[in-house]
């Protein structure tokens, strides 16, 4: 988002998100604080995890839009597309030209006004992927979300409505004092609260194997990895990772051995036919999009890059829509870009 005062009453601007599109240069923002929004506690033992698949993407996509509003329908849609395509990982990176020692800061939180556009889409996308009951318990009030009430829900497997039962629910850690020591209450969004035999901080997200049991105060349930749903064919959403540029995005993974297939969206890239995409057997897949001048600018202007041009980055660079009636592409390029990797993807999941 702008660094300057949004004015509700301007008329929208364009937004654009990669497959090309004009050059207009932004301007670069330097966030280096910590995220405190959230909490949230990640099981032992589970190391194996399925094949994944990531998009990162600028948060500058937000920076033209001409009102909160406007900027949050935005990030709506980019969550609404991570999740109907079942993306396991968002990536929101800046484009800062220097090199940072760690990849997981999250931008800074200037004022409520003056939050950056990846601060913003950041917020909105972790605040649309937390279920609902939770999200009074680990959201603060903020200026950004103020509209967010205006966007349809993501509806995804892990945000049960209150009358439905599933082998795993998201849940938080409470302050009021539980049965035993040792032992925390959490609210998993049903009639009544249940107890897990560990001692986490109040306010800590949790992933529960709820098991078969109805019966809420017969037994503690477990606490398990957030994969651990995913293990089982479930999709659980996506989490949502900072990156002060593209280099950091691509090298700062979160899995085991990193990514080991990395694609580019551009309109300078190669034209192949959904159904004549053949994708190698992967772990974990990146797609990434570029900003208002493309992929070639986030890039050029990463100092880790120096040098570099796209084609000697991605293993794959692909122009996904070719032949456009549009000078520019905005957000809908991320739904045509899914749309177009889901038959390959799928061929490579189900081989």
């Amino acid at each position: 988002m702008a660094t300057k005062k949004r004015n509700e009453a301007e008329p929208e601007a364009e937004t654009h998100v990669s497959n090309g599109g004009s050059h207009e240069k932004k301007k670069k923002k330097k966030h280096k604080t910590r995220d405190k929004e959230q909490k949230s506690f990640v099981a032992d033992g589970d190391d194996v995890t399925p094949p994944t698949v990531t998009i990162a993407l600028p948060g500058s996509i937000i920076d033209n839009t001409q009102s909160f509003e406007l900027a949050t329908r935005l990030a709506g849609q980019i969550a609404r597309a991570a999740t109907i395509f079942r993306i396991d990982e968002v990536i929101i990176f800046d484009n800062q030209s220097e090199s940072m020692a760690d990849s997981d800061v999250t931008p800074k939180d200037t004022s409520d006004e003056n939050e950056s556009g990846a601060a913003f889409l950041i917020r909105i996308l972790k605040y649309l992927e937390t279920p609902q009951y939770l999200r009074k318990a680990l959201f603060q009030k903020h200026n950004s979300l103020r509209f967010v009430g205006l966007l349809p829900p993501l509806d995804a497997p892990h945000h049960l409505r209150k009358h439905e039962w599933g082998p795993y629910r998201e849940g938080v850690t409470l302050m009021q004092q539980a049965p035993s020591s040792g032992s925390t209450l959490v609210d998993v969004g049903l009639s009544k609260n249940v107890v897990i035999d560990q001692a986490l901080e109040p306010g800590t997200r949790v992933t529960l194997a709820m098991g078969t049991n109805r019966r809420l105060d017969d037994e503690p349930r477990a606490v398990v990895s957030s994969s651990k749903p995913r293990e089982e064919g479930m999709y659980w959403g996506y989490k949502v990772r900072y990156a002060a540029n593209i280099s950091l995005a691509l090298n700062g993974c979160p899995y085991k051995g990193g990514y080991d297939y990395l694609i580019g969206t551009s309109e300078h890239g190669n034209i192949v036919k959904s159904s004549e995409l053949r994708l190698p057997s992967f772990r974990h897949l990146l797609i990434a999009f570029g900003g208002l001048a493309g992929l070639e600018e986030c890039v050029e202007v990463d100092k880790n890059l120096k040098g570099k041009k796209p084609r000697d980055i991605f293993n794959t660079y692909l122009n996904i829509c070719p032949h456009q009636g549009s000078r520019t592409i905005r957000t809908e390029a991320i739904f045509i870009c899914l749309q177009y990797f889901q038959e390959p993807i799928d061929r490579v999941l189900h081989a």
